[in-house]
Parts: structure tokens; C-alpha cells; sequence
């Protein structure tokens, strides 16, 4: 009776042994918290499980780095970073996460990079406080192919794409606003852009803006430090989210100049009819203390200045 005992006990604890080792990391249930990783055939993204240690935000952001480097636990996944891919150190500013890579990681294949930059910001980004990520070789901003500033990355620029477009890059001419000289009256710029496919036009249109216009004829309006944490569209609106520093402008500009500027620049260049300015996620705020920042805005092109042989 005694060996019978045992022989059942032992065979409960070897089914529950296996039952255990069934569980998946890809079985991820809503609510759970979990990293991205590239999936069998590294054609796309995959959920896994993953429970990062509490603690402050910096730690969790290293936890997530250090699994996102470990082999997989399972067939259905891959790890994201390769043997000879490492992360030289991170760190958080406000809500922004910098994750600095050493070199090797410029020389990964363009397919391959663009969905191990995905995993990366998208797993990232799953950290309660982190708004977005900068990623930056040897201390150098990330880059694409044909020299283009990558600057901070948020879940707005990974789009579903299909096909070859994951490395196709689109030519647009924007229609952009500056301030003319007196800083009074809007002026209207065309600008010619190349970029990734997989970046949201409306992030190009804003960057331009804080890069300021080209040539003399025309006047910057955004304050070039400002961060720009987010910016998506969503029925009709275009949502766009600043750090402080989009309240601190240097330059000798009327606010609804500065404002509008953004605003009807946003509108010409996106399907969207309102844009909604937060600033670190708050709409309930004014903009020098005049523009109320509060409800969604529309284009307003009385403050444009006519200009010669229009």
C-alpha cells in the first residue's frame, strides 16, 4: 500500500512538472505584462511574458534590456538583440528612455534593424512613465540608411506594413509655416522630404518645423530644444505631445503665431482637421500665459501674409 502510495504521489508530480513546462511565454493573457521579441521566422513581432522587478523607472528600463538580450525560452520566439549586439548603458530623462548601443548593432542588416528597433521601443514603452525612446550608437542619434535623424521614438512610428515597404522610404512637399520677420503674421514654405515609410508623416512635419525654415525669407517659430514625445492622428484629430520646453521659447514670436504655425502646417500636410497641443500630456494649459491650449484647433490662415506673385 505504501509503494502504491508513493508510486501516485510520484507520478501527480511528474504531471504537474510537465502540465507547468506546457506554459508558454507567447501565451500572453490580457493584463499581463510582457516584452516584444522577434517571432520564429524573425518576419515580426511576438508578445512574451515578463514580469520586471519593481522599482524606480531607470531599473525597470534595465531589466527590460537585459531580458530582451537573453536566449529564448521557447521555439516561437527569438531574442531581439544578437550575440554581438549590446547595450552600453541607459538611462531616463523626464519620460524619455536613452538606450545607448555599441557598434555593432549599425551594422545589422536594414530588416533586421527596423524590427529589433520596434521590439526595443515597443517592449519599452510598456513601462508605466516611459513616453518614448532615443536610441543612439556609441553616443551618436540613431540614423537611417540615407542620413536621417531617427530623434525619439514612440509606438506612433512603427505602422503595419506589408510587402518590401518596411525599408521603403516615400518624397513629399510640405507645406510648412514660419513667422515672418516681425514675428506677427505667418509665412507659407515649401519643403521638399524623403523619409522612412514607417515614420508617421505628421513626426516629419513637426521635426521640420523645430529644425526652422531654409533660407533668410522666413523665421523659426518652435523652440528647437523642445522634445517632442508624441504625435499621432485619430478621428480627425491630430494629437501632438510636448515636453515643457514647448513653453519656453526663445524666439520674438506672437504665441498664436507659434502656435498656429504648427496647427496649419499639421492640417496641410495630414488628413486630420483639428490639432490638439498637450504639453506633457496635459491639455489644460496656456501657451505664454495667452493661448489657451485646452480645446482641439483649426486652421486659421488669416494670420498667413500674402506674399508676391501669389
Amino acid at each position: 500500500m505504501r509503494k502504491k502510495k508513493y508510486l501516485s504521489i510520484l507520478i501527480c508530480t511528474i504531471f504537474l512538472f510537465f502540465l507547468s513546462a506546457c506554459g508558454k511565454r507567447t501565451d500572453v493573457a490580457a493584463g499581463d505584462k510582457f516584452i516584444y521579441c522577434l517571432n520564429e521566422s524573425q518576419t515580426g513581432l511576438v508578445k512574451v511574458a515578463f514580469e520586471w522587478p519593481e522599482g524606480e523607472v531607470d531599473e525597470q528600463v534595465s531589466a527590460v534590456l537585459e531580458e530582451l538580450a537573453k536566449p529564448a525560452e521557447d521555439i516561437e520566439y527569438v531574442q531581439v538583440l544578437p550575440e554581438k549586439v549590446k547595450v552600453k548603458r541607459s538611462s531616463v530623462k523626464n519620460v524619455i528612455a536613452n538606450v545607448d548601443m555599441n557598434a555593432a548593432y549599425q551594422e545589422l542588416p536594414t530588416v533586421q534593424e527596423k524590427l529589433i528597433r520596434a521590439a526595443i521601443v515597443r517592449s519599452l514603452l510598456q513601462i508605466p512613465g516611459i513616453q518614448g525612446v532615443l536610441l543612439t550608437v556609441n553616443g551618436k542619434t540613431l540614423q537611417e540608411k540615407d542620413g536621417t535623424i531617427t530623434g525619439i521614438l514612440n509606438g506612433d512610428d512603427f505602422v503595419e506594413n506589408t510587402g518590401s515597404s518596411v525599408s521603403s522610404y516615400q518624397k513629399e512637399t510640405l507645406i510648412l509655416y514660419f513667422a515672418n520677420k516681425t514675428g506677427d503674421r505667418l509665412i507659407e514654405q515649401k519643403v521638399n522630404v524623403r523619409y522612412s515609410s514607417n515614420i508617421p508623416i505628421e513626426k516629419i512635419i513637426v521635426e521640420k518645423l523645430m529644425q526652422g525654415p531654409k533660407g533668410n525669407s522666413c523665421y523659426p517659430t518652435l523652440n528647437p530644444a523642445v522634445t517632442l514625445l508624441s504625435v499621432t492622428s485619430k478621428d480627425g484629430v491630430c494629437y501632438v505631445n510636448f515636453d515643457s520646453e514647448f513653453l519656453n521659447s526663445s524666439y520674438d514670436v506672437k504665441p498664436e503665431v507659434a502656435v498656429y504655425s504648427l496647427v496649419n502646417s499639421l492640417l496641410e500636410g495630414t488628413p486630420a482637421s483639428k490639432v490638439q497641443i498637450a504639453v506633457n500630456g496635459v491639455t489644460d494649459v496656456r501657451y505664454k500665459d495667452l493661448v489657451d491650449l485646452s480645446q482641439p484647433f483649426q486652421q486659421n490662415l488669416e494670420l498667413v501674409e500674402e506674399q508676391e506673385g501669389k
